[in-house]
């Protein structure tokens, strides 16, 4: 951030993002003493996969979200959009999902035999979720705005506004994301590409630091004016 002009941030008012927590929970755990309490929280998506704790992560911001009388949002990431699409097509989207993390969120919920007939293993995990964690997942928005601040999993196309996005584009990216730079005072706070630690370049704040693999998950504050970060490593 060393450098980086964030004059421009305009949220409504302050708000904390926290980055891909990927079935760490010991790290969510972690980090959510450290933020305030009093301050809307905005989870970036891709609570699951990787790590060993995906149903966990899943049921404590579950509990979060309902009990928070809205001050918890919780954005869908590209690792739900795959899990949700396994239990309805576990034949499609099943060997790009189990190398992909896929495998740890089954164990999490108890199932191992990942070897079995895929329409099996996709309505084992719908009974070990139960339909109220299913239908809040599915429910995730993709975005998430503050004033002139969007919150998002991957990315917005940078020739589009806010409004107007592709949801692939919210999931899993965008080409020109992180690489033009939005010409309408937009920023974009975003997860889904790891980089080395925080960094607010044009417009851009991303906060995906790898804690599957480094132990470092990261939350940024955002208040009119300025961002500040709070990481577990």
């Amino acid at each position: 951030m060393r450098g980086a002009d964030v004059s421009g941030i305009r949220p409504e008012a302050r708000f904390v993002a926290v980055g891909d927590i990927h079935g760490r929970l010991d790290l969510l755990q972690a980090l959510l003493p450290k933020l305030d309490e009093g301050l809307p929280w905005v989870f970036v998506g891709d609570y699951i996969d990787r790590g060993d704790y995906s149903a966990q992560v899943l049921r404590q911001l579950k509990h979060l979200s309902l009990t928070s009388n809205g001050r918890v949002t919780c954005l869908l990431g590209n690792h739900e959009e795959m899990l949700l699409r396994f239990l309805e097509d576990p034949f499609g989207i099943g060997p790009l999902w189990m190398n992909n993390g896929g495998v740890q969120t089954l164990a999490s919920f108890g199932i191992k035999d990942i070897h079995a007939d895929r329409g099996d293993l996709a309505e084992r995990l719908r009974l070990a979720m139960g339909e109220a964690l299913v239908d809040w997942l599915t429910e995730r928005p993709l975005m998430w705005n503050s004033g002139n601040v969007s919150v998002v999993h991957a990315a917005l196309d940078p020739r589009v506004s806010a409004e107007k996005q592709d949801r692939r584009t919210c999931l899993w990216g965008h080409p020109k994301f992180r690489q033009q730079p939005r010409r309408d005072g937009q920023w974009v706070v975003h997860g889904h590409t790891i980089v080395d630690q925080a960094e607010v370049r044009d417009g851009v704040i991303s906060i995906d630091t790898g804690a599957f693999a480094t132990n470092c998950l990261t939350a940024a504050e955002l208040y009119p004016g300025g961002v500040t970060f709070t990481a577990t490593a």
